[in-house]
């Protein structure tokens, strides 16, 4: 297949992926796996269009995590500073494990297998969060705490295991901390941003490889397909969040899983 068309598709998969509770990284990992698209520029290619979907949630959230806004009140501003001050505890855990065991993790689990396996047990934690009743004590960003914050950071860390999904970490762990079904969700959303930033800088940064003119082609493509898939994904995402549940989200995720398991057992 030429590789346009698979920049193209890979964007659009880590665009639509990257914030639902379905893993990017875990689709990211099938789909190269299913077009043979693998190594050193594979790996940076994955990084680079990540930062496209991240851009497109600076963009999408931007009057709500920019203090300097036009028009906002003294009480705006406090609370922007104070969302990310909480998004930047949430993301010290995810930088120690990061820095300390990335790399083992990444050589040690980033197969299919192991995808497939976190996609169920995801899944299933899914189906078993939305069918227990929760009491509800954080319905806004602002009583979310700090220590909330970085408990929800602690979590996150499971998504170091592809298939996981950072999201489903983030949004599994901040319901059973108490917080509401959107207020999960959207701070989902705003940790996402120095999370995925400073892991893609980093890795990138790690990687070193030089790039030819059609590699940086075949880069920016995937780039702006993601921005503009995600950008198309956040807004819907976060209207199903404030009307429905994560049923069909754990439903998705186990079919998958079964499916990605019954074929390589086959092969």
């Amino acid at each position: 297949m030429d590789n346009i068309i698979i920049a193209i598709i890979l964007g659009i998969i880590e665009g639509v992926t990257e914030f639902l509770p379905i893993s990017s990284t875990g689709h990211l990992i099938l789909a190269n796996a299913f077009f043979g698209f693998t190594g050193e520029f594979a790996n940076t290619f994955d990084m680079v269009i990540q930062f496209g979907a991240i851009l497109a949630v600076i963009a999408y959230f931007r009057k709500k995590i920019f203090p300097f806004g036009k028009g906002k009140t003294p009480d705006e501003k406090k609370a922007t500073w104070d969302l990310w001050k909480k998004a930047a505890v949430g993301v010290i855990p995810a930088v120690i494990v990061g820095f300390t065991f990335g790399k083992r993790l990444q050589e040690a689990l980033f197969n299919p297998y192991v995808v497939a396996l976190a996609l169920i047990v995801g899944g299933i934690a899914l189906l078993v969060i939305e069918r227990k009743k929760r009491p509800i004590r954080i319905d806004s960003l602002a009583a979310l705490t700090y220590k909330t914050a970085f408990l929800i950071g602690l979590v996150q860390c499971l998504s170091f295991i592809p298939g996981t999904s950072r999201s489903a970490a983030t949004i599994i762990g901040a319901m059973l901390l108490g917080a509401s079904r959107l207020v999960a969700t959207e701070f989902s959303f705003y940790l996402a941003i120095p999370t995925l930033a400073g892991a893609s800088a980093y890795s990138l940064y790690k990687s070193g490889i030089a790039l030819n003119g059609n590699e940086l082609t075949l880069l920016a493509i995937g780039f702006v397909v993601s921005f503009f898939a995600a950008w198309a994904v956040i807004g819907a995402f976060m209207d199903y969040v404030s009307k429905k549940d994560f049923k069909a989200f754990g439903y998705y995720r186990i079919i998958l899983g079964a499916i990605v398991l019954a074929y390589y057992a086959m092969r």
